[in-house]
């Protein structure tokens, strides 16, 4: 049955910097191509990352990569920083401003093309949410603008029927997108991360995090499983079947 269409499509090649938006990407076993692929290491805590929550002003920092998708070797990855700098994610000068904006030890990680574990993206593979859903939750919500960015979607998904929260009705269907097909698994569980400006970096006093929680049991987005990986686009139909 469709659906809808992909109204955007979104990876972040740097965990917890500002997402980048894409026309189209490969779809591998683990999400879409370079999603999470690099990342910090926090230091004080072993074995764990730096993200948003220990660093919000993290979200302020635009990640892409520079160059075309290669599955033996990411291309290089720039940060555009707050004050508009142009510098690769390894930056030494980068390093060091991190540590001192987070009072913490970072040590920069980076994944292969072929695998990113599981430990980096924390979840399944892919985090979807409708145009529906995020235009019913601005209203819940009493703004005027939501950014889609403070849930940190891989896709959103613009629907044919106006149907808010639909997506909670999918779990354990296929979802098929170009070549790719997803199965949808279960509920994005949120968390601080939402009350966090993408553009300003500073966390909201108008709690959108206990409106998620009041209106909707803290749940918003859904998570789904690659099952079978191949390349789409934005404008891309979105079938969905048992």
């Amino acid at each position: 049955m469709l659906i809808g269409h992909v109204k955007e499509i979104v990876r972040y090649p740097v965990k917890s910097f500002y997402g980048e938006s894409v026309e189209k990407t490969k779809v591998m076993n683990y999400g879409l191509y370079g999603d999470r692929s690099h990342a910090y290491l926090d230091e004080s805590r072993p074995g764990k990352y730096l993200t948003i929550t220990q660093f919000p002003e993290m979200v302020m920092y635009k990640a892409g990569f520079m160059g075309e998708e290669n599955e033996n070797m990411f291309p290089p990855v720039r940060i555009t920083t707050p004050d508009g700098r142009r510098i690769p994610w390894d930056n030494k000068e980068l390093l060091k401003e991190m540590e001192e904006h987070s009072s913490r030890k970072i040590t920069p990680v980076k994944y292969s093309p072929a695998h990113v574990p599981e430990g980096a993206i924390e979840e399944e593979n892919i985090l979807l949410v409708t145009d529906a859903s995020l235009q019913r939750m601005k209203e819940l919500w009493g703004k005027d603008k939501l950014d889609f960015q403070r849930f940190r979607p891989n896709l959103v998904i613009s629907l044919l029927r106006d149907e808010p929260f639909i997506e909670e009705s999918w779990f354990g269907k296929t979802m098929k997108i170009g070549s790719v097909e997803i199965q949808v698994k279960r509920h994005c569980e949120r968390c601080m991360i939402i009350t966090v400006d993408p553009e300003s970096g500073k966390r909201d006093p108008s709690c959108l995090h206990k409106k998620v929680i009041s209106e909707r049991d803290n749940h918003f987005g859904v998570y789904s499983s690659v099952r079978k990986t191949g390349e789409i686009s934005a404008g891309d139909e979105v079938y969905l079947f048992d």
